[in-house]
């Protein structure tokens, strides 16, 4: 059975977030780093090369696929600051409405910089993804 690409590995985080080329985003991705570790309880792990992850959760779909993934993380890009919100962004619609400027895609929250974001809004954001990725049953239907 085919695993999940991006696994947690021994990576140096803090050497791969000092290898970032623009500095707002080298700083940005020090300031969430240090949000969603005192949100987690859980150190910074590298998954995969190029994502930062907090803490971990199994998953199992109905297919009889399942592993292992980061509750939240996020990973300097290029085009903007990304960060992995579980649980669907709808869940967290009204959050989402007092952000700021951001964009997202399926678990992805886009940001340019953290200057464009009430960082009180992010941090309930990263803290409400976490308490339901931890208290879910993740049993997917596909």
């Amino acid at each position: 059975m085919a695993q999940n690409k991006t696994q947690r590995n021994d990576g140096d985080v803090l050497a791969y977030l000092e290898s970032v080329g623009n500095k707002r985003r080298r700083e940005d991705s020090l300031v969430v780093k240090q949000m969603m570790e005192e949100v987690t309880g859980e150190p910074a792990e590298m998954w995969g090369t190029s994502i930062v992850g907090f803490g971990s959760y199994h998953y199992r779909y109905a297919s009889g696929r399942e592993g292992d993934f980061m509750l939240t993380g996020f990973a300097p890009r290029k085009q903007a600051l990304t960060l992995y919100i579980m649980g669907g962004h709808e869940r967290y619609a009204d959050l989402m409405t007092k952000l700021g400027k951001h964009r997202t895609g399926s678990s992805c929250l886009y940001i340019n910089k953290l200057d464009d974001v009430d960082l009180d809004v992010l941090r309930e954001l990263i803290a409400d993804s976490v308490a339901y990725m931890r208290s879910a049953n993740h049993i997917a239907e596909s």
